[in-house]
C-alpha cells in the first residue's frame, strides 16, 4: 500500500511541474502553445522509444508491430492528443473550478471500462476510497472559492460555460479510455511498445494539428533563453510522466493512477503559496488529507480480475453450457480470480495480437 501511494505521488509531483511551467509560459510570457508543447513530448518519445523498437529483431520490431496493430495504436495516439487538447481548450470557455470538478468524471469512466473490458472486480472499500478522493477535490474547489482564487464568473457567459464543461467532460472521457488502453497494453504486451507507438503516431498527428491550428500563435512567442528553459522543463516533466506512468499502472491500475494524481493540484497550490503568493485556507489541508484517506482505503485491499475471459462470459450467461472447473474449495468455483498487483511464475503471460 505504501509503495502504491508513493508511486502515485511521484506522478502527482511531475504533473505539478507540468502545471507550474505551463502557468509561467501562458501568464508571464503569453505563450499559449499547448499543441506545440505536446508535439515536443511526442518527438522525444519517438526519438527514445520508437527508435528502440526500430532496432529490435523479431516480433518486437517496429515494422512487425505496425503490420499487426497499426490501426489500434493510431486511434490510441489520436485519443491521447485530443484528451489533452480538449481540457486545455476548456480553460478559454469556463472557470477553473468547473474544470477541477468535472475532470473527476475520468474516475467513473475508468472504473466502468476496467470492469467491462479488463474484467477488474472492486470491493466496497475501493468505492469508498474513490468517493473520498472526489470529496477531497470538492473541498479544494470550495477553498478556491473562499480565498477568491476562482476566476470571475462574468468573464464566461452561460453558453461559453456550457461549451467549456462539454470540452472537459469529453477530455475526461478520452483520458479514461487512454488510461484503460495503456493498462491493457503494459499487462499483455510491453511498456516500450506502448510508448514507441504513442511517440510515432502522436508526433505525426500532433504535428499536423499544430501546423493547421497553432502555427500563428507559435510565431508570436517572444523567444528568449527563459522561455526556452521553460519549454525544456515542461517537456522533461511530461516525458518523465509518460515514461513512468506505465510502470506505475502495471504495479497498480489505471483507476489507482487517476485517484492518486488528484493530489497534483494541491501540490501546485502549495508551490503557488511561495511562487505566486496564493492565499492559504485550512480547507486545502483538509482536502489533502481527505484525498490521502481515500487512497489509503482504496489501496488497503486488492482488486481482482477474472483469469479466463471465457469463464467470465459463462459466469454472466447462465443459460449457456456449464463449464466444469477443478474443485478448489472456492465459494465461486465458476470464476477464478488473481490479484492485479501480484504475478507468479505459474501463471503464463497471455500475449494478445
Amino acid at each position: 500500500m505504501l509503495l502504491s501511494l508513493a508511486l502515485g505521488q511521484v506522478l502527482s509531483l511531475l504533473i505539478c511541474g507540468i502545471r507550474l511551467t505551463n502557468k509561467y509560459l501562458s501568464e508571464d510570457f503569453h505563450a499559449n502553445t499547448p499543441l506545440f508543447q505536446s508535439f515536443l513530448n511526442y518527438i522525444l518519445l519517438f526519438l527514445v522509444y520508437t527508435t528502440t523498437l526500430a532496432v529490435r529483431q523479431g516480433e518486437e520490431n517496429l515494422l512487425a508491430i505496425l503490420k499487426r496493430r497499426w490501426w489500434k495504436y493510431m486511434f490510441l495516439g489520436i485519443i491521447d492528443i485530443e484528451a489533452t487538447y480538449l481540457v486545455v481548450k476548456a480553460h478559454q470557455y469556463t472557470t477553473f473550478i468547473s474544470i477541477q470538478l468535472l475532470s473527476c468524471f475520468v474516475i467513473p469512466v475508468v472504473i466502468l471500462l476496467s470492469w467491462f473490458f479488463l474484467l477488474v472486480r472492486y470491493k466496497v472499500l475501493h468505492f469508498i476510497g474513490a468517493v473520498a478522493c472526489i470529496l477531497g477535490i470538492g473541498c479544494m474547489a470550495g477553498a478556491d472559492v473562499l480565498v477568491g482564487r476562482q476566476q470571475k464568473e462574468d468573464f464566461y457567459p452561460g453558453d461559453s460555460k456550457l461549451i467549456g464543461d462539454v470540452l472537459v467532460l469529453g477530455g475526461a472521457t478520452l483520458y479514461g479510455i487512454s488510461s484503460v488502453c495503456q493498462e491493457y497494453i503494459v499487462r499483455n504486451l510491453s511498456r516500450v511498445e506502448l510508448l514507441g507507438m504513442i511517440g510515432l503516431f502522436g508526433s505525426f498527428f500532433s504535428g499536423i494539428q499544430l501546423a493547421i491550428m497553432e502555427h500563428k500563435e507559435l510565431l508570436r512567442v517572444p523567444w528568449d533563453w527563459q522561455i526556452g528553459l521553460l519549454y525544456v522543463g515542461f517537456t522533461a516533466c511530461v516525458f518523465g510522466l509518460y515514461s513512468f506512468m506505465p510502470v506505475v499502472i502495471k504495479k497498480t491500475s489505471a483507476t489507482a493512477i487517476n485517484l492518486s494524481t488528484l493530489t497534483a493540484e494541491l501540490y501546485t497550490f502549495f508551490c503557488g503559496l511561495f511562487l505566486f503568493h496564493y492565499k492559504f485556507s485550512g480547507l486545502y489541508l483538509l482536502s489533502f488529507f481527505t484525498i490521502l484517506l481515500g487512497l489509503v482505503f482504496y489501496f488497503s485491499t486488492t482488486t481482482y480480475v477474472a483469469q479466463d475471459p471465457r469463464v467470465y462470459k459463462q459466469f454472466r450467461n447462465s443459460s449457456g453450457p456449464v463449464v466444469e472447473l477443478p474443485s478448489s474449495g472456492q465459494l465461486e468455483p465458476s470464476v477464478t480470480y488473481t490479484s492485479l498487483g501480484q504475478e507468479t511464475e505459474e501463471e503464463p503471460r497471455v500475449r494478445v495480437a
